[in-house]
This record gives C-alpha cells, structure tokens and sequence, in this order.
C-alpha cells in the first residue's frame, strides 16, 4: 500500500495530456469516477451534477465521467457468460444488508484474494445459498484484477483529480481503485464522496485510508468546485466546507459542516454527457431499459416535523427545499429532448405537495409521455392520485412500511393502518403500481399488532403486495434510533458485514458504518413466521386475485375472485349498503358512519361485520376502510408484477431497504 500523501503539492502540475485530443496544457483535468456497484440503468446523478460544476462554474478545468460500473459488466462478460442483470441487481441492491457488494471488492481493498473468505462464508452460510456464494467467491477472487486494470486506463489518462462517488455498496470498489489511482502516480489527487462520506462516515474514510488524499462531506456542488479551484489556483483549502484533508504532519483535519443546506435554485441540472452511448456500446446495453435520473426537491417535509424514528436517509440535512415548478419542468423536458428518453427516477424524498397543483397539471398539458418514478406520502387522496397518474407517474413509493396504525404510530409515521390499506386500492384504481417493504422489530411492538392484521391479509389479496417478505428493522445512521438510545436501542455495534470486509478497530468501523446491529426487540420469530407466509401467500395468489365495484347509483355490484372468499358476485342495495359503502371511501370509525348515515351504530357496528367476513373492508384501531377498487383495468399491472417475479426479484427474499422512505 503507498504511503501518505505528501500534504503540500498546490498548485497542481500541469503537464498532463488530455485523454480525447490536444488541449490547453494549463486545463485542470478532472475524472469522475462511478464504480460498482451503482445500477446500470441509471447515469449517476451525483457526478452529472459535479460535472456540471467543473465546467460551468471553474474557469480553466474540465470534467468528465468514467462509467466503470458499465465497464465492470462488460469486464465479467467477457469472462463469464452466466453473469445476468439478476446477479448484478444482487450485488447492487438485493444484497445491501449482507454487504455482499463491498465484500466482493474488499479482495481489492487489500490486494489479498482471499481476504476474509473463512469469514464470510461461515457469517453467510445461511444467508447466502450455494450458487450465490459460489459466484460471490468467483467475484472476489478477480475484483483485484478489474480495479487494476480501471486505474491504469485513469493513470495513462494523466488527470489532475479523481473523484469517486460512493453510495450503498461503491465504498470498497472506490477505495480499491484510489489505492491503486495513487500508487500508479502519487501527483494525482484523489477524492471521495457521497452518502457513503456524510458526517462521521467521511472523517472515518480519510483518518484510515491515506491513499484518499481529500473527502468530500455533505452537498458536494459547493465543496468539489471550491476544492478544484483552490488546488488549481494554488490557494488554502480552509475555507471550504465539509472538507477532510490532511495537514503538514499529515494528520487528518475535518472542517465543519455548512449549517446552511444548499438552496434549490443552486442546484444545477446534471450533466450525463457520454453516459447512454456508454450503455449503447455496452453487452449490458439488453439487460436494462435507461432511465434518466432527476431531482427536484432535498430533504423531507414531514421529517422535519416528525422524523421517522428508523430513517437516516437525509444524513446531514433534513431541510425540505424544492425547485420552482418551472425549473423542475425545463429540467425534465430539456433531458427528455436531448437524450430521447422518456423513463425517469425521481430521487426527492417526498412529493413536494405544491407540485400536485403546479407541476404535475403543467407535466400533464405539455403532452409528454412520461413514465416517472417517485417517493409520495401514503395519506395522499384518489384524486391526487389521478392526477400523479395523468402527469406520467408509474411507480410510486409511498412508504407504507406496516398496516398497524400502532405500529406506525410507533415508528412516527403520521398515518394509519387504514390510510396505508387506502392507498394500495387506491393506486391500483388509478393504475400506478405501489412499491413498498413490510418492516417489523420495533421497540414496543406487540404480537397483536401483527396479527389482527395477518388475519386479515386475505382480503387484500388483489391490492400490490410487497416486495418480498417482511424484514426486520435495521438500525441507521441519522435515524432517531441512532441518535436517541431512550427510544429503546443500545449497546449498537457496526453491522456484521463491516467486520467482515474492513480491516480497523470496532472504534473506526463505528464511525464508518451506516448500518448497526442491535439486540433484536418487538416480535418474536413465531409472530414474523406467520406475517411471512401470509406475505407469501399474498404474493402468490395477487397476479389471479380479483374485487372491483361498480357503483351503479341505486346499487353497488363487487366481483371477486379470491382464494379465501367462495362467493363471486354481490349487490349491495338500500340507502344504509351504499351509502356506508361509500362513506368508506375514507377510514371512518363506526360512530361517525352512523352519525353521518343517521343510523343506530349498533346496525353499522353488524354490517361491517358482515362485510369483514365477505373481505370487503380492513379494519385497524377502530376505523374500517373498504378494499374494492373501481372496476377498471388493472392487467397490465399485474404482467407487469409477475415479470417482477419470474425475473428474480426477490420473490422469496426480503426487499432490501436501500431507499427506506422517509414519510
């Protein structure tokens, strides 16, 4: 492993040679680097925008992107023809928990093929099966390889600086190849930064790896251009914000942290330059459908009035800010236009709410085809549905987490088990399909929680169901969990994976890690059994499951088509069936459908029990809800659905919180 840095090599040598043709000899030359495991239909958000900066906002510098993760497709390929996407997914994203991603690239870390190998498979030999773990030890063994061969490529390119961005499971992959960027040629400044990097985790990258000679913490459109000017002008480095660099002595330093989020006219539109002909030249050009990615809020509104007790998604800054209607609008139609993409991930946190009135009717007049991605709050009404619908949007997120309103209470969320019921049969009235994870394991929770829910788990069998089975709560780094012990967990140590891929002292891989393990609290394992394989059975029976509604005015006639339920058609007729019927459009407690209908509660207390028998309403804390979606066509969701399931994703296993919700 190369030595320390020397701390004083300002300004910057400039003999390098450009890597596509002549240019300026006094151009700063900056390579932005997304390693695997970042996904492959997606350009890197993180670094469209950095390069964005560099060649807008720093005079005499140029930035461009290297896709190594595209190039490490390609790389396998060439060596292996039973890689597919469902194994790359694996690394990226199924397998965040297990840290099977980073532990690949560990080998490279430390330049050891067989780092760790006893280690991790004993730690994952009921975690991880046969063929994974022998595909996972093939990974491992030629990580070194490929990161070799990707810093040489960025070596002969002579660059100034190399950035690398590090989000989910990239840290080791980006670490690897500084290392070997570093010891290739010792002038060229490296960098790291992303989520990976927030707060502590950032300090703790720079104290231990002296291969990464700046770390960049928190909003990066301020700090990585004021880091590139001052390395290109020669000037201190003191006040740029967030930044770890090393002194005279070569210690660490850490600046603070700006208190001040970035405002949201100063975030600039990404840059993907080079990114869809990358892919296009790429094996793994069939494996993905291209998605542009694009921002137009940070932060989350509801977290910075209630934040949700196990979510450490905003790291650093939880202020909500958006751009302007109109920004956001450009933004979108000027990267639709020049890419020819009409696909989007939407990265907010939240749906700003403002944007249901501005935006999304703006989205709807332009004409566009639009098929977006995003993260909503789960209370959100059928006609703000429709209208998210009629903008474009697609998938949803709209972090539903559990049915019991206890639960939910528990975890902060400002919804009810009720709501959440609500907004699976209202997105599929609306055709959007509703991405979301059943969590359990929460400090104060009960068996009966679950199970007043799990008995009732077969008369939704026709709504979206999860993505896999439930999981239990992992604790996060700047969740109220992890800043607050009173809320119930102690005695927290870095997840297993991190022992088992970093080489440093528990005190180190603490301030490193983003996942912490704990005590397991709320339900015992015979309780989750029995939420799992109603999950499953939920998950089985959906593509076939049926219940509509069609209000007929003087009746309301359901069809259903349901494992649990024999009847298949039903009318409900008179003032008293269709109008509670109707009233239950929204949760209500049966004391208010009486008040409302003007009759004894004692007759809607035995209606309603009549219809939960038949599986026409769920009930939760004292509030009843009816699951019978309009009849309109939902087949297309469900083909979509069971693609989902025959292309592996994760019909048996738990889906990962890599994106756990924040509202």
């Amino acid at each position: 492993m190369p030595g320390r840095p020397s701390a004083a090599r300002h300004p910057l040598p400039r003999t390098h040679a450009p890597v596509n043709g002549p240019e300026e000899s006094d151009t700063v030359r900056v390579i932005l680097v997304n390693m695997p495991w970042a996904p492959i239909d997606l350009p890197s958000l993180a670094l469209g925008i950095l390069k964005r900066c560099i060649d807008d906002d720093v005079p005499g510098a140029r930035a461009e992107v290297l896709h190594a993760n595209i190039d490490y497709v390609d790389w396998i390929n060439a060596r292996s023809r039973e890689f597919s996407p469902a194994d790359y997914s694996y690394y990226a994203l199924d397998s965040y928990f297990l840290g099977c991603g980073d532990w690949v690239f560990s080998a490279a870390l430390y330049d050891d093929n067989a780092w760790r190998i006893p280690e991790f498979t004993a730690a994952m030999a009921r975690k991880v099966d046969g063929p994974r773990m022998e595909t996972t030890l093939q990974l491992h063994a030629n990580a070194a390889a490929f990161v070799r061969e990707t810093a040489e490529r960025i070596a002969a390119a002579r660059p100034d600086v190399v950035g690398f961005t590090s989000t989910f499971q990239q840290n080791t992959a980006a670490l690897a190849a500084a290392r070997y960027v570093k010891a290739l040629d010792p002038s060229i400044v490296t960098v790291l930064g992303g989520a990976n990097c927030d707060g502590k985790q950032g300090e703790a990258v720079h104290r231990n790896f002296p291969f990464v000679d700046f770390v960049v913490r928190g909003e990066g459109e301020r700090t990585f251009p004021a880091l590139v000017t001052a390395l290109k002008d020669g000037t201190g480095l003191d006040a740029v914000p967030g930044l770890c660099r090393r002194d005279a002595d070569g210690a660490s330093v850490a600046h603070p942290m700006s208190t001040r989020p970035l405002p949201p006219a100063a975030i600039p539109r990404p840059d993907y330059t080079g990114y869809f002909e990358r892919l296009a030249a790429s094996s793994a050009r069939s494996w993905v459908e291209p998605k542009l990615v694009v921002e137009g809020a940070r932060g989350c509104w509801w977290g910075e009035k209630h934040h949700c007790t196990f979510c450490g998604l905003n790291g650093s800054f939880m202020q909500f800010r958006s751009k302007s209607p109109t920004v956001f609008l450009d933004e979108i139609t000027e990267l639709a236009e020049r890419h020819r993409v009409l696909d989007m991930y939407v990265v907010d946190n939240i749906l700003d709410m403002g944007y249901v009135t501005s935006l999304l009717p703006r989205m709807i007049e332009s004409g566009y085809d639009l098929r977006l991605h995003y993260e909503i709050k789960a209370n959100m009404r059928g006609g703000q549905l429709q209208t998210l619908a009629d903008a474009g949007l697609i998938y949803v997120q709209p972090g539903i987490e559990n049915l019991s309103t206890r639960v939910l209470t528990i975890m902060d969320k400002g919804v009810s088990g009720c709501q959440n019921v609500r907004m699976l049969r209202d997105g599929a009235a609306t055709g959007l399909s509703v991405s979301w994870n059943y969590l359990h394991g929460f400090p104060g929770e009960e068996a009966a929680d679950y199970d007043r829910v799990t008995a009732q788990l077969p008369a939704l069998e026709h709504l979206m169901p999860p993505g896999g089975g439930s999981a239990r709560l992992a604790v996060e780094r700047f969740s109220p969990y992890f800043d607050n012990p009173g809320l119930g967990f102690r005695d927290l140590r870095p997840a297993e994976p991190y022992r088992l891929i970093y080489d440093l002292p528990e005190e180190e891989l603490y301030d490193l890690a983003y996942i912490f393990d704990a005590p397991p609290m709320g339900i015992g394992q015979d309780v989750v059994q029995r939420l799992d394989d109603a999950l499953r059975r939920w998950r089985e029976s959906y593509p076939e499951s049926r219940l509509t509604h069609c209000d007929l005015g003087d009746r309301i006639v359901l069809v259903s088509r349901r494992r649990a339920f024999a009847w298949r058609t039903l009318e409900l007729t008179g003032p008293l069936e269709t109008g509670l019927f109707r009233l239950l459009e929204q949760p209500r407690t049966p004391a208010s459908a009486a008040r409302k209908l003007g009759a004894p509660q004692e007759e809607i207390e035995e209606l309603l029990l009549l219809w939960r028998s038949l599986g026409l309403v769920f009930t939760d804390d004292g509030q009843y809800v009816h699951v019978a979606p309009p009849a309109v066509n939902g087949e297309l969701l469900r083909i979509d659905h069971k693609r989902h399931e025959e292309d592996g994703a994760g019909a048996d296993d738990p889906a990962p919180e890599l994106q756990p919700t924040t509202v």
